[in-house]
C-alpha cells in the first residue's frame, strides 16, 4: 500500500547540488600614458549579470582574482613599447570568468592607444607637418567576450588631436571621447575619459569603470577630465576598486611627464542567504540575500 508522500535528503539524493548567483567582475584600469599628446589609460574589463543567474556548484571552490591597476610611470621616463605592457591593468577572475585589463594610451607621433578591456586613448599627431594625422584610440573589448553570460566588456579609446591633445581612455559604459579640436593645429584639450556603467549589486548604486583623461601640451592647454565611475583626470590616478582608468602626462619635458596609475578592480558576488552557508570574501547581509566582497584574491566556496 502506498502512502500520499515522500520523504527525500536521507541518502535519496532528494537535494538541489546548484544555486544561482549575480556578479561583478572588474578588472584593474591602465595607467595614462607618459609623454608628449599622450592618452588616457583605459578602464579595465567590466563583465556583470543583471540578475541571479549565473550557476555554481554547492561547495565547489572557484577562483577569485583581482586585477591590479597599471603601474604609472617615473617622472622623466621616456615612452617605450616594454612600459606600454607594464602599464596595462591586471585581470580579474571568478571561476570561468575573465575580465581583461584596461591599456594604457598613445603618445606624440601618430601612436594609437593600445587594445584592452577598455582602450586607451589615441596619442596626438607629429613628425608628418604639415599633414597632422590624429592617433586613433584602442580597441576596447579585447579579448572579445560574447553575450553570454555577460556581453561587451568595454569599449574604445578616443581619437587624439591634430597635434597635441591626447584622447580620453575608454570606458565600461562608453568610448572615450577625442582630443578638441579634432581636426586643428594646435588642438587645445585633451579628450575626457568615456563614463563607466552602474551597478546595483551591492545594495546601492555605484558606478565604475570610468576612463582616464586624455593630457595636452604646452602647461596652459585644457586636461582631460577623468570618467565618470573613477576614472582619473590628467595626471591623477584611478580610484581604487573600480577598474578606472589612470590620467595621462600633462605638460611637458618640465613637468616631468607625470602619469596616474589606474585603479584597481573589484569582484562582488550576490546569492540568496538561504543558498548556502558560505562566509567567502567579506559577506554583508542585504534582505533576503547574502553579498560577498572581493578587493584582493581569494576562493568563493559554494
Amino acid at each position: 500500500m502506498a502512502f500520499g508522500y515522500q520523504v527525500l535528503g536521507f541518502g535519496s539524493g532528494g537535494g538541489p547540488n546548484t544555486y544561482e548567483v549575480q556578479f561583478l567582475v572588474i578588472a584593474g584600469g591602465a595607467a595614462g600614458k607618459n609623454y608628449y599628446g599622450s592618452g588616457g589609460g583605459g578602464a579595465g574589463g567590466y563583465r556583470t549579470v543583471a540578475s541571479k543567474n549565473f550557476e555554481v556548484t554547492l561547495g565547489d571552490s572557484y577562483t577569485v582574482t583581482v586585477g591590479a591597476g597599471g603601474p604609472n610611470a617615473p617622472p622623466h621616463t621616456a615612452p617605450h613599447p616594454v612600459n606600454d605592457a607594464a602599464r596595462k591593468g591586471a585581470d580579474s577572475v571568478f571561476g570561468t570568468i575573465t575580465s581583461a585589463g584596461g591599456a594604457t594610451g598613445g603618445w606624440y607621433n601618430q601612436n594609437p592607444g593600445l587594445d584592452g578591456g577598455s582602450g586607451g586613448g589615441g596619442g596626438s599627431g607629429g613628425g608628418a607637418q604639415p599633414i597632422w594625422v590624429a592617433g586613433a584610440g584602442g580597441i576596447g573589448n579585447t579579448p572579445p567576450t560574447t553575450s553570454e553570460p555577460s556581453g561587451s566588456q568595454g569599449n574604445d579609446g578616443g581619437k587624439a588631436g591634430n597635434y597635441n591633445c591626447g584622447g580620453g581612455g575608454g570606458a565600461a559604459g562608453a568610448v572615450g571621447s577625442n582630443a578638441s579640436p579634432l581636426y586643428s593645429n594646435p588642438s587645445t584639450t585633451g579628450g575626457p575619459g568615456g563614463a563607466g556603467s552602474p551597478s546595483t549589486i551591492n545594495g546601492s548604486d555605484v558606478t565604475r569603470g570610468g576612463g582616464g583623461g586624455g593630457g595636452c601640451y604646452p602647461t596652459g592647454c585644457t586636461l582631460g577630465l577623468g570618467g565618470p565611475g573613477g576614472g582619473g583626470n590628467a595626471n591623477v590616478a584611478g580610484t581604487v576598486n573600480t577598474g578606472g582608468g589612470g590620467g595621462a602626462a600633462p605638460g611637458d619635458i618640465p613637468a616631468g611627464f607625470p602619469t596616474g596609475a589606474g585603479g584597481s578592480g573589484l569582484v562582488i558576488i550576490r546569492r540568496l542567504t538561504a543558498s548556502s552557508t558560505t562566509t567567502s570574501g567579506t559577506p554583508t547581509p542585504d534582505g533576503a540575500d547574502t553579498i560577498h566582497t572581493f578587493t584582493g584574491d581569494g576562493t568563493y566556496v559554494a
